[in-house]
């Protein structure tokens, strides 16, 4: 963008985020109370497949063995045993989680506009400009500004 900024000092540059469609958004707010309920149920230890009537997958029992803090044998052994299988469980709800709720609300815009026209859509294109092109669009764009400014306008 220093380029740019070189070369049309009086270009103002800022960055917006792009909103994703209202159904993502609503996903990524419902996974992110479900991340913290679902957390909360391992750490508390309540299944919540048996209020249900139903079996627990193996992986929620897996998540639920072993609750006991790890204890040192000596300096140089930890106690071998599946201690950590809570902690893993939680850490792995957490992870997977944050990564499809960032998947929803990432959009992958990089939209240009010049004096609220729109110039580049990454969303229609499906790549960026390169600073070649985007020079290139601004220089047109403002060659074009240029022209129609010095058009005398028609008053009726």
């Amino acid at each position: 963008m220093r380029v740019i900024s070189q070369r049309y000092p009086d270009i103002r540059i800022e960055g917006e985020n792009y909103l994703p469609q209202p159904i993502y958004r609503h996903i990524a707010s419902f996974l992110s109370v479900f991340k913290l309920v679902l957390i909360g149920l391992i750490i508390v230890g309540k299944d919540p497949f048996a209020v249900l009537g139903m079996q627990a997958p193996s992986v929620w029992q897996w998540g639920q063995e072993n609750k006991e803090i790890p204890r040192v044998l000596d300096a140089r052994n930890w106690e071998e045993d599946q201690t950590h299988s809570q902690v893993y469980a939680c850490m792995m709800v957490f992870f997977l989680s944050n990564m499809i709720e960032n998947q929803c609300m990432s959009t992958g815009a990089f939209e240009i506009t010049l004096n609220d026209v729109p110039v580049w859509s990454k969303l229609e294109s499906g790549h960026l400009p390169s600073v070649q092109q985007l020079v290139q669009i601004l220089d047109s764009e403002m060659k074009l500004n240029v022209h129609m400014d010095s058009i005398p306008h028609h008053r009726s």
